[in-house]
């Protein structure tokens, strides 16, 4: 039987542009907050579930999309190698998993890099970015997908692990886009980078913000 009057409380502390760690890989501005923040925000504000948030390990998830600026804004560093680098941030991503284990975070979901190489940032800087992006990107989900196998793997009590591919559905749109109805899946308009009002917005000489996909 279906269950009705059933309400699903979600906290939202993501912080757009962020990284895993701002010492780490800088965010585009510094009042970014990276997970490291937000984990501490967690701790502070609902960890102590207050009568707002009287959550349980057993019915709470933890659900992380972290990745896309870390990649991105350290792809043009030529002081490190960037799969190597990528080991040090699932290191520090792996302290701040333990961070929300030990308040008790057992049932956790990645969303791993969505195919970012693709969009009109790196599609404009020409073939020779985007084909050294493309397997920085793979890489990138690997480690991510192999550091939350081995937090299960070292904590038994962890009742749900699950790295959720991006990938799959962010190709399908962009392979189909003027069938779904976008005009333009390849470009953009800078008056629309921060947000519209409206889904329909134009402003000239852009097309309407609903036609970039």
């Amino acid at each position: 039987m279906p269950e009705y009057n059933f309400v699903l409380q979600v906290f939202d502390l993501a912080s757009g542009g962020a990284t895993i760690d701002a010492a780490l890989v800088p965010p585009f501005q510094p009042t970014v907050l990276s997970i490291v923040d937000q984990v501490n925000q967690f701790k502070t504000f609902l960890a102590p579930k207050p009568a707002t948030a009287e959550w349980q390990s057993s019915d709470t998830l933890f659900a992380i999309w972290i990745g896309i600026n870390d990649v991105g804004n350290s792809f043009p560093w030529t002081n490190i190698s960037q799969p190597e680098f990528y080991g040090v941030l699932m290191e520090r991503l792996a302290t701040q998993l333990e961070e929300l284990y030990d308040v008790g975070g057992r049932s956790f979901l990645f969303l791993t890099v969505p195919p970012t190489d693709r969009s009109p940032l790196f599609l404009q800087q020409g073939q020779g970015v985007v084909s050294r992006l493309t397997p920085l990107i793979a890489d990138y989900n690997r480690k991510l997908s192999q550091t939350a196998h081995n937090f299960k793997a070292n904590h038994s009590d962890i009742d749900t692990m699950t790295v959720f591919d991006t990938q799959p559905i962010f190709n399908t749109l962009l392979d189909n886009a003027r069938t779904l109805g976008f005009v333009n899946e390849t470009g953009f308009c800078e008056a629309y980078q921060n947000g519209t009002p409206e889904p329909t917005t134009q402003i000239a000489p852009c097309a309407p913000v609903s036609s970039y996909l």
